[in-house]
């Protein structure tokens, strides 16, 4: 028996890095996949590909995490064709790092929106769901800076901060109803986001971390797919570190 046999999970911001790598694995172990980011693409396709061949049901949608309307529109559309959600993983994330005194009123706001308020609009469309099913898994990617903070990210440390309290608040509220919400909170990880760093500084990075490497999309995925899973079914309210003991 797989771990998330007959299960539908919902993941935002899919198409690439960790998001990517946690619609495969979730898929690997029996999941069905509902999974959106801003448009159709390459990308999704290929991702839509992938998963198919795995033998589970798979859709991608084109749907704006940051927008309340679009979050609301997506999860309906979920369950007309999935006939339910079980699962909910929200990844969906951007940077527009610089230290605050050249950050512009612009590049705060949209970390927030995209990072924070997304959870929000998920979170709240999906619970109607999960609170008739009385049962649920909602994943909160979160980041080692939110809980440590880091130079020049003023605006994404805030916003996945943020996110651990809403993570907290909303597992005191829905415990009683068997849903689970947990937030994972990666380190350095390899992306197409760091990707853009240079030898250098990952070197530096490297040599911070306890297990003296980057970690991988899929140490990431693995986290999430036990927070999926009955093997968490006692866990909520957490944060999970997936850094390489970057933070203890």
């Amino acid at each position: 028996m797989k771990l998330l046999e007959g299960k539908t999970a919902l993941i935002t911001g899919a198409a690439r890095g960790i998001g990517r790598s946690i619609a495969l694995k979730f898929a690997s172990q029996g999941a069905h996949i509902a999974f959106s980011d801003l448009q159709l693409d390459e990308a999704t396709q290929k991702l839509e590909d992938e998963i198919r061949v795995i033998g589970v049901k798979v859709k991608a949608y084109a749907s704006d995490a940051s927008s309340f309307s679009d979050s609301e529109i997506l999860v309906n559309r979920v369950i007309e064709d999935f006939g339910t959600i079980d699962i909910l993983v929200n990844n969906a994330g951007i940077t527009r790092d610089n230290l605050l005194m050249r950050m512009s009123e612009n590049d705060w706001d949209l970390v927030m929106k995209v990072n924070l308020k997304s959870v929000f609009n998920l979170t709240k469309a999906v619970q109607k769901i999960m609170l008739k099913n009385r049962f649920g898994s909602i994943i909160n990617m979160s980041s080692v800076v939110g809980v440590k903070g880091n130079a020049g990210q003023a605006n994404y440390s805030a916003s996945k901060a943020g996110i651990i309290g809403f993570t907290k608040s909303i597992a005191q509220e829905l415990g009683s109803r068997n849903i689970r919400c947990n937030a994972v909170a990666p380190g350095f990880i390899e992306t197409e986001m760091t990707a853009k760093l240079s030898e250098e500084v990952k070197k530096d990075w490297a040599e911070k971390i306890p297990l003296r490497r980057a970690g991988l999309p899929d140490d990431v995925a693995n986290a999430c797919l036990f927070l999926a899973s009955d093997l968490s079914s006692y866990i909520t309210g957490q944060v999970i570190h997936v850094c390489g003991g970057m933070v203890m």
